[in-house]
């Protein structure tokens, strides 16, 4: 688990992402501070997503401490906490594909304009991880429909199916 940030309209707003160790997108979260109350609201989302990990590895950062030692005493959960500044290096290099795009784009002017973005570019990189394969039996629609599970916003889906479905017709010719 680690943040990386993301200049708004002239402000650092705070991408939190975590990835497993194979390098998988798990869950991500845009939020206007970094602070223990932004790293809890994230841990408990990306929890939901993927249910409860047994150990977690963050950096040095206070905030991200403080959360996870206060679900586990809530939760009566007992996630290990593991803070090295090496071991990370797995979501690291994922963030610079991210920002890599976010750098492309020039700048934003409003914070859902980015939100949206970033839900595309994870999306996207979370396809090119082969995160979400098309199978040989499955059609771009199955593909549709498992993406609105995922509660992507339905422009991101719509460019992404569109560009399924060129590659699917593409390869059936």
């Amino acid at each position: 688990m680690d943040e990386t940030y993301i200049k708004v309209k002239g402000e650092w707003k705070y991408l939190y992402r975590t990835v497993d160790k194979s390098g998988n997108t798990i869950d991500f979260l845009l939020t206007a501070k970094r602070d223990k109350k932004a790293a809890l609201r994230f841990f408990k989302k990306a929890i939901g997503t993927a249910g409860e990990p047994e150990l977690v590895n963050i950096d040095k950062s206070g905030a991200n401490t403080a959360a996870l030692s206060e679900l586990n005493e809530s939760a009566d959960t007992s996630i290990e906490i593991r803070q090295c500044k090496y071991l990370n290096n797995v979501i690291e290099q994922d963030h610079r594909f991210v920002k890599e795009k976010m750098r492309q784009a020039m700048g934003f002017k409003k914070f859902h304009s980015v939100h949206n973005t970033i839900r595309g570019v994870e999306l996207w990189r979370m396809l090119k991880k082969g995160q979400h394969v098309l199978g040989d039996d499955e059609s771009p629609v199955a593909l549709f429909y498992a993406l609105a599970r995922w509660r992507i916003e339905l422009t991101a889906m719509i460019k992404i199916l569109f560009y399924y479905c060129a590659v699917y017709i593409v390869r059936s010719t």
